[in-house]
């Protein structure tokens, strides 16, 4: 099982008005987002967490990282802690929700070794940027999201810590607290380290920290250091402590034409009304998805349990499968768009020949699939709300 140890965070000095120097994570933030967070202020963490500039922009934002230590901008705890991260929010469906998880430095292992496991396969990405990032600041900046399954951490987290910042973006009050007792931290090790952690939200970012660490195994010849390890956020995998939504598929490659042809041999067909604010649960509630077409057209997609008999029953799955029987696998290009109102956008200004919505991942399939030791298809599950970066920064150099 793998290991979540505490650390020294180092966290923006007490006072920091923090609504300026937090942000998004680096791979949700576009181009206007992050010139507005970099005018905030001198010291947002995209200066460091979204570098810009040609070549020796990672090495101008590590000299920006050490120059805020040394300025204590940014100040490390006096010893090894953890960090309970809360968000309070109202979700799609109306429902107040409060989530709980702890910042730790969770075991980097090798691929297929167990202990931390991937929940979706991923898709390609050519990008060194974050690799690049690592290795010049040697820090864990954007925590990964991880899933527990060993029952009973949400109620080890309960009990408030010592509050040490907050902010609300967008109605989800994000809230962090530390805890230095002992005891307490000895507790949560302990737990973690009883059942598996499943990757949510940052596969990337946990394959980026293996080879990272693997680096720094052939430099230094120690497997001791604080690169066995990466920042990690990590709840308890229950119904009341995740928050799914679905990420919707555009296709492109093939006319819209086509793309019907080819479900109409796994889904039955039926109108449907141009999507709006209740079609999501609508599709839960009816157990089906739904086909955008160029010109306003959309149609009810009815799961036929005789031609998806060997799928598995996961609408992405379904969808994989379908076009597999058909022979347009291969020709049919996949993007994943995640929001009712993007994807609508995307058929309607002929950015995609096709979108179909999807419908959320159950707990249950989620759990089915670490236990099984099985993969989704990509872009399955998006985890909402996302976490901030900035709260906690893993300084490498000191664990």
């Amino acid at each position: 099982m793998p290991r979540c140890e505490p650390f020294r965070a180092l966290r923006y000095k007490p006072g920091t008005d923090l609504d300026a120097v937090i942000a998004p994570p680096y791979d949700v933030v576009s181009e206007a987002d992050v010139d507005e967070l970099a005018a905030r202020d001198a010291h947002n963490i995209v200066h460091v967490d979204v570098p810009r500039g040609g070549p020796d922009r990672y090495a101008a934002a590590a000299g920006r990282l050490r120059s805020w230590i040394a300025d204590d901008v940014l100040v490390a705890d006096d010893e090894p802690t953890f960090t309970l991260y809360r968000m309070r929010f109202t979700d799609a469906a109306g429902v107040e929700r409060d989530l709980v998880g702890v910042l730790g430095g969770v075991e980097v292992v090798d691929e297929g070794a167990g202990g931390v496991l991937p929940h979706e396969r991923t898709t390609p990405k050519a990008s060194t940027d974050r690799l690049d990032l690592t290795r010049a600041t040697a820090a864990n900046l954007s925590p990964i999201w991880g899933l527990s399954l060993a029952t009973g951490l949400t109620a080890l987290l309960t009990e408030p810590a010592e509050p040490v910042g907050a902010v609300t973006v967008d109605g989800v009050e994000h809230t962090v607290e530390r805890v230095r007792d002992p005891e307490r931290i000895a507790a949560i090790r302990d737990h973690l380290s009883g059942d598996d952690v499943l990757i949510a939200d940052g596969h990337h970012r946990y394959a980026i920290s293996r080879t990272y660490r693997d680096e720094v195994r052939a430099a230094t010849g120690r497997t001791d250091t604080a690169a066995e390890q990466t920042l990690a956020f990590v709840g308890e995998l229950v119904a009341d402590q995740v928050s799914i939504e679905a990420i919707h598929r555009l296709y492109s490659g093939v006319p819209a034409v086509k793309l019907r042809e080819a479900l109409a041999g796994s889904f039955a067909m039926e109108p449907a009304d141009l999507p709006g604010s209740g079609t999501l649960a609508e599709m839960g509630d009816r157990g089906r998805l739904l086909l955008l077409e160029p010109g306003g057209g959309a149609t009810w997609l009815i799961p036929d349990g005789g031609a998806l008999a060997e799928a598995r029953a996961l609408d992405g799955a379904w969808l994989e499968h379908a076009l597999a029987v058909a022979g347009l696998a291969d020709d049919v290009e996949v993007r994943y768009q995640h929001g009712l109102t993007e994807t609508s956008q995307a058929v309607e200004h002929g950015e995609a020949a096709a979108a179909v919505l999807i419908r959320p991942v159950s707990i249950a399939e989620i759990q089915r699939t670490a236990r099984e030791g099985l993969l989704m298809p990509p872009k399955s599950t998006f985890f909402t709300p996302k976490l901030r970066t900035g709260f906690v920064v893993r300084d490498l150099t000191t664990g």
